[in-house]
């Protein structure tokens, strides 16, 4: 058996730096279409893959990220990695930087066989009012 460690880690860095590069085919390669970005926040809020996609091009940006330590478990042909998140990113201008806890699950295609990003948690250490409204608002299926 193969050590999955520096593989999930190598295709975290290539996630986060296709959202902080703005490089909206990358992001799409890696991430799967029944893909969720759940926020850890009171109320949580979701977005779909679509949804995600569109926002992570236009009103939800990364400019900067870092790892603290990561740890990620091989279940197969799917594997959690979970980790401390410090970013400086914005939404709307508003400025989304600071310290967060993410857990996601890439899962293995059955037929290519390459990892794709199916579920990313995002969790805030500190209540923020202003988080569940801002993903919402990302919410394309919401709209009129």
């Amino acid at each position: 058996m193969i050590n999955l460690m520096p593989i999930i880690e190598t295709m975290e860095h290539r996630w986060m730096r296709a959202w902080a590069g703005r490089d909206p085919k990358e992001l799409k390669a890696l991430t799967a279409r029944k893909f969720r970005l759940v926020m850890g926040s009171r109320p949580a809020a979701i977005l779909d893959a679509t949804s995600w996609l569109d926002a992570a091009a236009t009103r939800f940006r990364c400019t900067s990220y870092r790892f603290g330590d990561i740890y990620v478990r091989d279940l197969g042909s799917v594997a959690v990695f979970a980790a401390q998140l410090t970013i400086k990113a914005s939404m709307d201008d508003q400025d989304w930087s600071g310290e967060y806890w993410v857990t996601d699950i890439w899962q293995k295609s059955r037929v290519r066989r390459r990892w794709r990003l199916i579920e990313r948690v995002l969790s805030r250490p500190e209540p923020n009012g202003q988080i569940p409204a801002g993903i919402q608002s990302l919410q394309l299926w919401r709209r009129g």
